[in-house]
């Protein structure tokens, strides 16, 4: 196989049917295409993903996602070197879809098929797009996720901290839909929240009392909706000023939560791991890293103590396949060339670190 790569990614851990292009050689990075169908229309009216609804439309989509983008790329199978697929962690039937749809062409083509931990596709997007060298310490927010990762190297990943219970996302859309918004949550929430007053209500900070990086979303979450009953058993109802008031200041409560405890690991990473001055880089990847005020905060902090602030563009913050080829390009320039495919409803990143809280008998959430 040649220095240049053309990997055909597949991605459909959650609720985004994606497929992208991406043409490699060591001293460039193309996306030649980066196609995303989401399901939002599908599972709006249940105000969150249907799991069995979002695994239908993977396995109706997947194979017309690469044909799009195959198309938009301008190139033929015959092209591509290797096939890229998101093999865990996510909705099992979702991924499932995926990795069958990979494996199928893969088998055609006779080329060879890498499995991607869908983590590792947001964890090594800020080398893609802003080519940011290791170490660096990432935030992932999103639906599904929220940890603190000390990126020391392609493959090598190091948990520092994460959500013991809810991800952001979650609250963010479960908050949405108990308020009568749309779906998804959080630019709902985010647009209610600009018109607020944060300082309305007196919302918890989870876990802020501990020194560690492990955050909790689930009590915020009820704590909001115990103010919203509240106001419904005094007025009858929730004024838009409510609305506005409760989302601005469930917006507060979660940013300053989770700035403070990426604030921590940035001091971590200083003392503990011994960054100097120039060599100390934050980078935030997933769907909840598009929040204006989560990322003006961060960026704010990381300036405080000397980090600089990397934040791929909204397109490549969210699910897509872009991440996934990536990974996969990065792993294989690595002699990683997994050829065992095997579809994960959990796959930690860091497989060493102990089980977060909560993370059931199936093992480690993520």
């Amino acid at each position: 196989m040649t220095e240049t790569l053309t990997v055909l990614g597949v991605e459909s851990s959650c609720d985004d049917t994606a497929a992208a292009v991406i043409r490699s050689n060591p001293g460039q990075t193309d996306i030649l295409a980066n196609v995303v169908e989401g399901q939002s229309t599908l599972h709006a009216p249940f105000g969150g993903v249907v799991p069995e609804i979002a695994a239908r439309a993977h396995a109706e989509r997947a194979d017309l996602c690469v044909e799009t983008a195959l198309v938009a790329a301008n190139i033929g199978l015959e092209e591509i070197d290797l096939i890229a697929v998101t093999s865990g962690p996510g909705l099992i039937g979702g991924v499932l879809s995926g990795v069958m749809c990979a494996e199928g062409i893969a088998a055609g083509l006779s080329i060879p098929l890498m499995g991607v931990n869908h983590l590792e596709g947001h964890a090594l997007t800020p080398r893609l797009t802003d080519d940011l060298a290791t170490p660096y310490l990432l935030l992932l927010v999103s639906g599904g996720h929220c940890q603190i990762i000390e990126v020391i190297a392609p493959g090598s990943y190091r948990r520092i901290g994460g959500s013991i219970d809810d991800a952001p996302g979650e609250a963010f859309d479960k908050i949405a839909k108990h308020l009568g918004l749309g779906y998804p949550g959080g630019p709902e929430v985010e647009r209610e929240a600009a018109n607020g007053d944060p300082l309305r209500f007196k919302l918890p900070r989870p876990l802020l009392d501990r020194p560690d990086c492990d955050m909790s979303f689930s009590g915020l979450k009820t704590a909001v909706r115990r103010e919203c009953d509240k106001i419904v058993e005094t007025k009858g109802g929730l004024s838009q000023a409510d609305r506005a008031d409760i989302c601005a200041s469930f917006q507060a409560a979660a940013t300053e939560a989770m700035v403070e405890k990426t604030r921590r690991a940035m001091n971590l990473m200083i003392h503990d791991r011994g960054w100097p001055k120039g060599g100390r880089r934050l980078a935030v990847a997933g769907g909840v890293a598009a929040n204006r005020s989560i990322r003006s905060s961060l960026e704010e902090t990381a300036n405080e103590l000397g980090f600089s602030f990397t934040a791929p563009p909204l397109k490549l913050c969210t699910d897509n396949a872009a991440m996934i080829a990536w990974a996969a390009i990065e792993r294989w320039r690595l002699g990683d060339r997994n050829p065992k495919v095997m579809a994960r409803p959990r796959w930690p990143l860091d497989e060493l670190a102990p089980p977060m809280l909560g993370g059931g008998k199936k093992g480690p959430r993520a």
